[in-house]
């Protein structure tokens, strides 16, 4: 592999603990539109359930899999109407309770002293909430203007493992696939850089005890080269990688 000159974050349960509290929200406002669309749930979401289901995904995939999942109508103004709408609900979760992965703030600042690399964000979550998040933790600066949405970045939106927004990263910052390396919680995002042809670290920090041989099992098979528990053994990854070792 070439040297590394970019770092691609992903957001939620990557750089932030995020995705409890927005799949609460999420959760929330499904069980609302499933109860107008008179849509026959098995029974209602909790957050805890959706994460199960869609972690890694946008809320507009979500409602896209939900309709070809149970057949209700819905419209192109209703499906921006109800995004816009989920957006507001996370946002101001996490504004209540948002906090940063253990470790990754003294990571992020190691790498911005170092000035070494660049670095950006890549998410499939809106902009204003990804923006919302970072800030909200103390992030933002690391990152300034590089931020990428699959949800507003790109048109159409998109979601995660559709390649489209890491592609989309890659143009912006005029950089290839083989000189970044991108950070990945998810199934669906680890696919989605993979798939754009970037060597990708697949992170099981956030999860539960119990879930995480299966979770570095199921991102090993989507594609990620190396799994890391905790930000404490980026470094060191990010060293052997550079050497050629992983």
């Amino acid at each position: 592999m070439g040297k590394i000159t970019t770092l691609l974050f992903d957001c939620d349960n990557t750089l932030v603990l995020s995705e409890e509290v927005a799949f609460e929200g999420c959760a929330d406002l499904i069980n609302q539109i499933a109860a107008t669309k008179n849509i026959p749930l098995e029974k209602p979401f909790t957050g805890e359930s959706l994460i199960v289901e869609f972690v890694g995904q946008n809320f507009r995939g979500m409602l896209r899999s939900l309709q070809e999942r149970y057949g209700f109508p819905l419209t192109d103004e209703e499906l921006e109407m109800y995004v816009k709408k989920e957006e507001d609900v996370v946002i101001a979760k996490i504004q209540e309770k948002l906090s940063p992965c253990p470790n990754v703030d003294g990571v992020l600042e190691c790498l911005a002293a170092e000035g070494k690399y660049e670095l950006a964000v890549v998410s499939s979550s809106a902009l204003r909430r990804v923006k919302a998040s970072i800030e909200k933790v103390g992030q933002g600066k690391y990152f300034g203007d590089r931020v990428f949405s699959a949800a507003t970045s790109l048109n159409p939106p998109t979601s995660k493992p559709d390649p489209a927004i890491y592609l989309h990263a890659l143009k912006e910052l005029g950089k290839k696939a083989e000189e970044c390396l991108a950070i990945e919680d998810s199934k669906s995002g680890t696919l989605s850089a993979a798939r754009a042809g970037i060597k990708v670290i697949g992170y099981v920090g956030p999860y539960k005890a119990e879930e995480r041989l299966k979770m570095e099992k199921v991102l090993a098979q989507a594609g990620a080269s190396i799994i890391m528990r905790d930000w404490d053994q980026f470094e060191g990854y990010l060293a052997a990688i550079e050497k050629g070792d992983l």
